[in-house]
């Protein structure tokens, strides 16, 4: 199954997400600093401009290492 640069950057940014969520959140049992969490919202951030601009630095990644756009 091939993924396209879109598919990849839902991926990545929902795995970002929640892993930061289990290192910033106290109740979690991964707890490392409550600071993870201005990752979370690095995330949001550039998903929520990305999606007014589309310019997000991942796909732009993703392209240069040959993921393709379209199946």
């Amino acid at each position: 199954m091939k993924l396209t640069t879109n598919q990849f950057v839902r991926i990545f940014a929902g795995a970002f997400v929640l892993i930061s969520l289990a290192l910033g959140v106290e109740a979690s049992p991964l707890f490392v600093n409550a600071n993870f969490l201005w990752f979370t919202v690095f995330v949001g951030a550039n998903l929520f401009q990305s999606g007014f601009t589309g310019l997000c630095p991942l796909e732009n990644i993703l392209r240069k290492v040959g993921v393709k756009d379209h199946y």
